[in-house]
């Protein structure tokens, strides 16, 4: 009996109930993991997470265990299904607490940086605005500032019947502290430096062009990136798994060992032939014994098989001129090696039991 190790305690309890209930399965059945695995066609790793609870068995799974230990699929399938739903349920509960947490990451990020306003722009707006500051000349309008096209000027004084006279203006980007207050006769010239309108023009054409750079460059990256995956899909026939088994040995699925007669006399899990590549053509029961046909398709070849047996009982596979045995050990059970066959009808298995029953799948 295998000992089942304690179910995650984070599991929904019809989650709970569905894989106690296919751990009682398997118990009252007296196989293996290896045997069910070998018997269902799904793997002995994948049978050790549907029974520990760490991963729900598809139906496909459950529909074959209920074949093997002659349950009636019907309730099972119920099981599972609400099971199902539980489980896809505590999935979604994960994936919304997994949002919520990255969600408040980003928002404590954010607030890290904190407002940044941007450089200048309270000074300027003071100043076109005729707010009193720093080099506006004590509150004059900028359309009433000296050098200014269409403006008056003001706060320049000159003798009786002559025009006021327009101070010299310092060229752009002209330096020092020209200009940045009033002086003895009136208001100073503008200050054309750093935060001029020109250049505040220049730095935004500027940002905009690098902006415009860096998003055309995410384009085609995207588009790179994107080509990449459509070509692993669909071009790259090389990532393709066979359509069909072939009988080159070039070409063999992964694991896989042998093919046709290379495979006679020889180990069908060591091989690479057992598990999810093979089936079960025909059945028999002898005594208490269950002896099977095992083909591989993709093997070319098949293995007989008794379960529920006794040591010292024997099996024995027989195809197209070949013949192989096996003997039962202490695991009342046991497989024999492969004889190479063309098709799973041509193969027959026999067993001779120690208490005087013999029989075949024919």
């Amino acid at each position: 009996m295998p000992r089942w190790k304690a179910l995650p305690d984070e599991l929904d309890s019809e989650v709970r109930e569905f894989a106690s209930q296919l751990r009682r399965l398997v118990d009252r059945s007296g196989l293996s993991i290896a045997a069910v695995s070998d018997r269902t066609g799904y793997s002995k790793t994948s049978w050790e997470r549907y029974l520990n609870g760490r991963l729900l068995a598809p139906k496909g799974a459950i529909v074959a265990l209920a074949e093997v230990t002659g349950t009636n699929p019907v309730h099972l399938i119920t099981m599972w299904e609400l099971a199902e739903r539980a489980w896809s349920r505590s999935e979604m509960r994960h994936d919304m607490t997994m949002q919520a947490i990255r969600i408040s990451q980003a928002r404590a990020a954010l607030g890290e940086l904190g407002p940044n306003p941007p450089k200048g722009k309270g000074n300027s707006g003071a100043a076109r605005n005729g707010a009193p500051g720093a080099g506006t000349g004590g509150g004059v309008d900028s359309a009433d500032r000296p050098g200014r096209p269409g403006g008056s000027v003001t706060g320049v004084a000159g003798p009786a019947g002559v025009s006021p006279t327009v101070p010299p203006q310092m060229p752009y980007g002209g330096g020092g502290d020209q200009g940045a207050g009033p002086g003895p006769s009136g208001p100073a010239a503008p200050r054309r430096g750093a935060d001029s309108p020109d250049r505040q023009r220049r730095r935004r054409k500027l940002t905009m062009f690098l902006a415009g750079v860096v998003g055309a460059l995410v384009v085609i990256a995207a588009a790179v990136f994107l080509t990449g995956l459509g070509k692993d899909d669909k071009g790259d026939e090389s990532a393709k798994p066979p359509a069909s088994p072939s009988t080159s040995e070039k070409d063999l699925p992964a694991g896989v060992e042998c093919t046709g007669k290379s495979c006679t006399g020889k180990d069908p899990e060591t091989m690479g032939c057992g598990g999810e590549l093979a089936g079960t053509t025909t059945r028999a029961t002898v005594g208490k014994a269950v002896i099977e046909v095992r083909y591989s398709k993709t093997c070319g070849a098949a293995w007989a098989r008794i379960t529920q047996a006794a040591p010292g009982d024997k099996v024995t596979i027989s195809g197209d001129g070949a013949k192989q045995n096996g003997t039962v050990n202490a695991d009342f059970d046991a497989y024999t090696p492969m004889v190479a066959v063309k098709d799973g009808a041509s193969a027959e298995a026999c067993a001779t039991l120690k208490a005087g029953q013999t029989g075949c799948t024919k």
